[in-house]
């Protein structure tokens, strides 16, 4: 695995960044234990910079270069997730209807989102409630994750 150009603390843990000089390649929640790395490169110090400003508040609008790698289902289902409004959530099935889809597929695209907060994959949910997340179903640290950045976001799903 590749070193990570910056991990930052999170208000669930920390976060890392994979960046080159032209786009950021990868974005991971990890637990607070990780040890902290101070940006390496300039564009790994701007993603920094964005993700403690959605930190702040999570209205903010990310603005970075992205290596967006995946199938072609895959990247439709990234751009219908970047057009959910903070605040706002959608069930897997919604985001089905609305990319002529069905709810497992997007949730196995949700997934594998390689680049979470920026394309906000955890305004996916469940019909019945919170679902899973980055495909960790179940209770443990991913789905606090995907709680504290909907509470955030001022929304509460059980």
């Amino acid at each position: 695995m590749n070193p990570f150009d910056a991990v930052i603390d999170a208000p669930f843990g920390k976060v890392g960044i994979r960046a080159d000089d032209v786009s950021v390649r990868e974005i991971v929640y990890l637990p607070g234990d990780i040890e902290s790395i101070a940006p390496r490169k300039p564009l790994a110090l701007e993603a920094v910079a964005q993700i403690r400003a959605y930190f702040a508040a999570p209205s903010m609008r990310f603005d970075l270069p992205l290596a967006i790698r995946g199938t072609a289902f895959q990247q439709r289902v990234w751009r219908g997730i970047a057009g959910i409004e903070a605040g706002q959530v959608w069930t897997y099935g919604q985001l089905a209807r609305e990319i002529g889809s069905v709810p497992r597929a997007v949730g196995q695209a949700c997934g594998s989102n390689p680049l979470p907060i920026v394309i906000p994959c955890h305004r996916v949910v469940a019909s019945g409630g919170i679902g899973g997340f980055a495909h960790h179903p179940g209770e443990g640290f991913y789905r606090n994750v995907k709680r504290w950045l909907l509470a955030h976001e001022g929304v509460s799903i059980a």
